[in-house]
């Protein structure tokens, strides 16, 4: 197996580890409601970075930030519990900005749906600048030349 798989699948099972413990051990009142998004472990698995969000105000995040970093020690002993490795990597917890790139994503949508309303509703009343059907096609009406098809060539 490869290092990369192993880091990957280390990674993986801290996430889950985390979680869990988060869930079912962890009674900090300050702690909300946090979802672990994502981990990532270094080459040399010493060092792990938990992702996480949380559902609320900045307040909240401030407080849930708080107790994670007051948990950290019972998650690291947690995680080497459950992981059997020989060095219990060291977890550093980071908010993960998904939120707040979904949001700015909603936002440009709102925009462009704005500016394709106003678009719309400029152009209801408006007609073409030209001709309704701007292509152009074969005449339809024969020349009155003899051995020509309409469409430039001649018969011989």
């Amino acid at each position: 197996m490869s290092d990369t798989a192993r880091a990957r699948k280390l990674a993986d099972r801290i996430r889950v580890v985390v979680a869990e413990t988060l869930q079912r051990r962890i009674k900090d009142p300050r702690l909300g409601y946090v979802t672990i998004t994502d981990t990532r472990i270094t080459g040399d698995l010493r060092e792990a970075t938990v992702f996480y969000t949380v559902f609320g105000d900045d307040e909240e995040r401030a407080a849930s930030a708080a107790a994670l970093e007051s948990a950290k020690g019972v998650l690291r002993s947690e995680v080497g519990r459950q992981t059997g490795v020989r060095f219990t990597p060291t977890l550093t917890f980071v908010p993960d900005a998904l939120p707040e790139n979904a949001r700015t994503i909603d936002d440009l949508l709102a925009k462009a749906r704005e500016a394709d309303a106003q678009v719309r509703e400029a152009s209801s009343g408006a007609s073409y600048a030209g001709d309704a059907d701007p292509y152009r096609k074969p005449d339809q009406e024969d020349d009155g030349e003899p051995g020509t098809d309409g469409k430039g060539s001649a018969d011989a």
